[in-house]
């Protein structure tokens, strides 16, 4: 349960994840150490996390949601599996209705995110999905700041996460499409 304590913490941690525990006492009404002792709780029963996001507009990237409608849990599941290292994933989301499955996803260029919406590696191919559909974000209504997975990134596989061979599609072969980010065939700036 979250408390007016806890509120104003994740509400200044949220504006700056750097705030010292002295400001965020004087925002709470804690001395320093009360503050610690309530992230620290906070931090180990994973109720919050501190970490870097990127502003996406600075990094002109673009953004697309997918929605996948897949035959049954056992295709969705597969496809939570084959996509979990996949660094252009931003959050994923299994749904109730008519989609099972909501991506938003995140690409260096057209060319790419093109490749994504109907290539080798799109996030819609595959056994067992019936149908998708692909919507490219044409701008970001609040905040350009989100959790990219950068740690997925520049870690020289030889196939992508989801089991494609970059080198081996004409997209990338044609420079439609930079590559995978976790792939040694990467060719963009992530």
């Amino acid at each position: 349960m979250m408390d007016e304590v806890d509120r104003k913490l994740i509400s200044q941690l949220q504006v700056d994840g750097r705030t010292t525990l002295e400001k965020l006492g004087r925002i709470t009404g804690y001395t320093s150490m009360g503050v610690k002792k309530r992230l620290e709780k906070l931090l180990e029963e994973n109720a919050i996390k501190v970490s870097a996001q990127m502003n996406l507009k600075h990094f002109n990237m673009r953004l697309a949601i997918v929605l996948i409608e897949t035959d049954g849990v056992e295709t969705t599941q597969r496809l939570l599996k084959r996509l979990e290292e996949c660094p252009r994933i931003i959050y994923i989301f299994t749904m109730i209705g008519g989609y099972n499955v909501m991506a938003l996803i995140a690409a260096e260029n057209q060319g790419t995110l093109e490749s994504i919406s109907m290539g080798k590696c799109s996030l819609r191919s595959g056994r067992g999905i019936r149908r998708s559909e692909f919507y490219q974000i044409k701008d970001i209504g609040y905040s350009p700041l989100m959790p990219l997975r950068i740690g997925l990134t520049h870690r020289g596989l030889k196939e992508a996460p989801c089991g494609v061979n970059c080198n081996s599609c004409n997209r990338y072969k044609y420079e439609e499409c930079v590559g995978c980010p976790a792939t040694e065939y990467y060719r963009g700036n992530l």
